[in-house]
């Protein structure tokens, strides 16, 4: 028997089939949509893009859209587009939490990261190019398009994802020393594009309203979860750790309550939730 991928190591073994099925689903779209065309790629810019966009990665926020479509009744290609249009904009950030400028890492899973590799003007490029792409990515979803374009900026953007990014950059760790204040960062950094990834697979499946925000609510509380669990993995939370462990508990609870109120679909989404909170 093959050792666990990334994306399914602990995971239950229905979904870990599941994380599997999305990962070649979404790794094959992304193959597709960023093949540099030949003799045509100034730069190395295309390359760069599919570098950053099909490496090593667990594909969870892709697996997110597609659980949350099929719970609300939609069919897993509908949501394709959505989901790849996610990871790619997930690889945007990391290709630009990588910059010098940045967080300055050389490696990410295994590889140098997209700057070593190919330069840091063609890396800010690469991330410009991954983020525009995954706007015109949504595009596909036809009369919901603009839905989800509206989720994906708002939750990307300045008061989110961007702001999470900024508070880690500039906050002391006084300013970050209560739960408090840790699960604000996380709520924007992490959970902003876990909420967008449930409410994008809601949007494909023509969801209503009151079920698009209840899974983004569901998406917060597991991107949150998800972000505790990784930082009591790094021994980051020193005298915090008893409470964040409660709050992983009371998260994946709240999570579980949604998706067990779209009935039998969303166990799919309670399995997902329960395996966040499980290092709890």
């Amino acid at each position: 028997m093959s050792a666990p991928t990334l994306a399914t190591s602990g995971a239950p073994a229905e979904l870990a089939a599941f994380l599997d099925e999305v990962r070649a689903l979404v790794d094959a779209d992304l193959a597709r949509r960023l093949r540099p065309a030949p003799g045509d790629d100034p730069g190395r810019l295309v390359e760069a893009m599919s570098y950053a966009a099909t490496g090593p990665g667990k594909r969870l926020r892709p697996a997110v859209v597609i659980a949350a479509a099929e719970a609300c009744g939609g069919a897993r290609g509908d949501a394709l587009p959505a989901a790849t249009a996610l990871e790619m904009l997930h690889a945007y950030t990391l290709v630009h939490d990588d910059l010098p400028a940045m967080d300055d890492d050389d490696e990410r899973r295994g590889r140098p990261t997209v700057h070593v590799a190919f330069g840091e003007a063609i890396a800010i490029l690469a991330g410009d190019g991954l983020l525009t792409q995954a706007f015109e990515t949504l595009a596909e979803l036809g009369p919901r398009a603009g839905a989800a374009v509206a989720v994906l900026a708002r939750r990307a953007g300045a008061r989110e994802l961007l702001a999470g990014q900024a508070i880690d950059l500039t906050a002391t760790r006084a300013e970050l020393s209560t739960l408090a204040a840790v699960e604000r960062l996380h709520a924007a950094k992490t959970g902003a594009l876990f909420a967008a990834a449930a409410e994008l697979g809601a949007i494909a499946a023509g969801a209503d309203a009151a079920t698009c925000a209840a899974l983004g609510r569901y998406g917060l509380a597991i991107g949150v979860a998800f972000q505790h669990a990784d930082d009591r993995d790094d021994g980051e939370f020193g005298e915090l750790a008893d409470a964040a462990a409660e709050r992983m508990r009371v998260l994946g609870a709240e999570a579980r309550e949604i998706a067990h109120g779209l009935g039998a679909p969303g166990e799919r989404l309670a399995a997902i939730a329960s395996w966040f909170a499980a290092k709890a």
